[in-house]
């Protein structure tokens, strides 16, 4: 049985569909910056068509990212997790958008809640876990309910909080907050679940840690990930 084309009833091309995608999710543009640049290369589209796109392609392509990545994260990314949450605004309402990321900056995974008591880290560190197995280390910041959360699955003799220790996961959260500015926030709970899922697919398969190898391999590294991008609407 053939597998299902997603791109089957588009008059515009996988190739168009999959570059609005990328320049959307990628980098921090408006819907209308991305309906701008199209324009530029001769595609007159209209700025709901690549909301419409990325809500339907953007979750087929972060699957397809997770199963074929050059570097899965499952081979490496038990030693050291770091854990953090941030304040997010929806509809005025605040919710808390708790991220985990590995010693290399890979992230792990992003879950939304509203609140940010024990119950909501337990359920955090279960998702985590369940496709990740028990890590060695989990660096957090002195947020009690993640010591309450770890006492209750009974691991909490691998946490480690310090001042200065979970610096990686403060960082990882400047490409959400870019990307967050230019969205002008969210309206809906479901919508920042699914975006950051997203988000964090693609930022894992272009961050390539240029500040720590040379122009080179970085290039290299740089075109293989296009190029597999490249393959995921070869449908």
């Amino acid at each position: 049985m053939k597998n299902h084309n997603p791109f089957r009833y588009f008059k515009t091309s996988p190739e168009i569909i999959r570059l609005a995608v990328m320049m959307y999710v990628r980098f921090p543009l408006s819907l209308r910056n991305v309906e701008d640049l199209l324009h530029e290369r001769g595609i007159d589209i209209c700025h709901e068509t690549v909301r419409y796109w990325w809500n339907k392609f953007g979750p087929i392509f972060a699957g397809e990212i997770r199963k074929k990545r050059l570097h899965p994260p499952q081979n490496h990314s038990n030693w050291k997790w770091h854990l953090d949450e941030v304040f997010v605004k929806i509809n005025g309402e605040t919710h808390y958008l708790w991220r985990a990321v590995d010693h290399e900056g890979e992230v792990l995974e992003a879950f939304v809640s509203k609140r940010r008591d024990r119950k909501a880290a337990l359920v955090f560190l279960k998702k985590i876990m369940k496709r990740y197995g028990r890590p060695r280390v989990i660096v957090t910041d002195r947020l009690r309910s993640y010591c309450a959360a770890m006492k209750t699955i009974g691991n909490a003799e691998v946490q480690e909080v310090g001042r200065w220790k979970n610096n990686r996961c403060e960082n990882s959260h400047l490409p959400f907050r870019r990307r967050e500015y230019a969205m002008l926030k969210f309206r809906r709970l479901q919508s920042l679940q699914k975006f950051v899922s997203l988000h964090a697919s693609v930022h894992n398969h272009f961050n390539h840690e240029r500040h720590l190898t040379s122009r080179k391999e970085f290039k290299l590294q740089r075109n293989a990930a296009l190029v597999q991008w490249q393959q995921f609407s070869a449908v």
